[in-house]
């Protein structure tokens, strides 16, 4: 006799419910059904039988109820339409950035140079090289354990994204002249720690999250410099933000002298990107839609 998929199902629930809310435990249960048993919710309602419970999905239950994000436990994670692997060295991609991501897609076309600072994962520079077949794209992250996860996601994706380990905070990069620049650094304050949840405060990369209380634009002075120094006449940068922060961000982009300094809304109504222009005139190509 088998074992019903029902049955497992709801232990699996269960077993969550103490940890997540009911939806998302359900949610993450059906995730590990796919990964470890390549069932699909139609299976469940046929009350599909199981010859047995994978030991690998048993390991991946203990390790989602002592809080390790999914896209952790199953080493990968979906981002604009790809697959990435996932490692606790990186964030966990989310939906924002999805959007920052579209944002610049929808903006520009043409034969662009790009660079993307605290690249993490390697999401936003893969995707927009896979997006754009004529762009260069270049990469920078100060860990080292990054650069190899997301040398590791271009790889298995085919992209040619040029990566370099550097820190985004030194005065002077290793940098050529580009005409968009990216990035989505920590912005996270200390104080918002309290509102977050322990999964992620216990599995992912403290670095790439937060910035101290008295210092929340410590990373965006160090972009707007070097977008002063390494961008192209006409170019653009794009940051994503800290929904608190959208004025001063601003603020920052036009005090230095960028023009056009646009907020961007999230699809929840929050601020979530600041994009600007390096004056000049700009190139047919890299001009706004």
């Amino acid at each position: 006799m088998g074992i019903p998929l029902r049955d497992v199902y709801k232990q699996y629930c269960t077993a969550l419910s103490g940890s997540y809310p009911v939806e998302e435990a359900r949610n993450l249960v059906y995730w590990l059904f796919e990964a470890f048993l390549e069932c699909e919710r139609k299976d469940l309602l046929l009350d599909r039988e199981l010859p047995f419970i994978p030991r690998e999905m048993e390991a991946a239950l203990d390790k989602l109820k002592a809080g390790m994000p999914i896209q952790y436990v199953l080493g990968k994670a979906p981002f604009y339409g790809r697959t990435f692997l996932m490692s606790p060295a990186v964030l966990v991609p989310r939906n924002e950035t999805e959007e920052l991501v579209h944002l610049i897609l929808a903006n520009h076309s043409g034969k662009l140079k790009v660079l993307d600072l605290g690249t993490g994962s390697g999401c936003i520079a893969i995707t927009l090289d896979l997006e754009w077949s004529e762009s260069q794209v270049q990469a920078l992250d100060i860990s080292p354990d990054a650069i190899e996860m997301a040398r590791r996601n271009a790889a298995a994706m085919d992209a040619s994204v040029s990566f370099f380990h550097a820190d985004m905070l030194e005065t002077e990069l290793p940098l050529e002249m580009v005409d968009i620049m990216v990035s989505n650094p920590p912005y996270v304050l200390e104080l918002e720690k309290g509102g977050m949840h322990q999964n992620v405060l216990a599995h992912e990369p403290h670095s790439a999250l937060f910035v101290p209380d008295h210092d929340p634009l410590k990373f965006y002075r160090a972009i707007v410099r070097h977008a002063r120094q390494y961008l192209n006449p006409g170019g653009y940068l794009y940051v994503e933000i800290n929904e608190a922060y959208g004025k001063e961000v601003s603020d920052l982009m036009s005090g230095t002298g960028m023009e056009e300094v646009r907020v961007y809304q999230d699809l929840m109504g929050k601020d979530r990107v600041v994009w600007g222009r390096k004056p000049s005139c700009l190139n047919a190509g890299s001009h706004p839609k």
